[in-house]
C-alpha cells in the first residue's frame, strides 16, 4: 500500500530547530512534487513548502521563507523539512503529501497524504 509516513515532531522553545522527515512508499516518488502542509488548532490547511521531483525547484510560503528548508532524497524515498527560529504560531500538525504537479493546495488534489505528526512550539 501507498504510505507517506511522518516523524521528527515535538515540543520545542522558540527559536529552537527541529528536522521532520518523510518516508515514501509503493509509489513513484520522482514523479511527484512533494509538499509539507500544516494544519494549527481550530484553522484550515495552509501549504508550507513544496519540492519538484528532481529536487532543484523549492517553493515556500512568506511566513517560513528563511526559516524553514525542504529537501528530498530520492534514493531513500525521503523528503525532509528542516524547520529553525521556530515560533509559537508554527505550532501545527505537520503532513506531507504527494502532488501530481505544483498546483496542490486543497487536500483533495493531493495523489497521497500522511497522517502527521505534530510540533509544538511554546516556552
Amino acid at each position: 500500500d501507498v504510505e507517506l509516513v511522518e516523524s521528527g515532531g515535538g515540543l520545542v522553545q522558540p527559536g529552537e530547530s527541529l528536522k521532520l522527515s518523510c518516508a515514501a512508499s509503493e509509489f513513484a516518488f520522482t514523479y511527484y512534487w512533494m509538499y509539507w502542509v500544516r494544519q494549527a488548532p481550530g484553522k484550515g490547511l495552509e501549504w508550507i513548502s513544496k519540492i519538484n521531483g528532481d529536487g532543484d525547484t523549492t517553493h515556500y510560503t512568506d511566513s517560513v521563507k528563511g526559516r524553514f528548508t525542504i529537501s528530498r532524497d530520492n534514493a531513500k524515498d525521503m523528503v525532509y523539512l528542516q524547520m529553525s527560529s521556530l515560533k509559537p504560531e508554527d505550532t501545527a500538525v505537520y503532513h506531507c503529501a504527494a502532488c501530481a504537479g505544483s498546483y496542490c493546495s486543497v487536500k483533495s488534489q493531493f495523489s497521497f497524504w500522511g497522517q502527521g505528526t505534530q510540533v509544538t512550539v511554546s516556552s
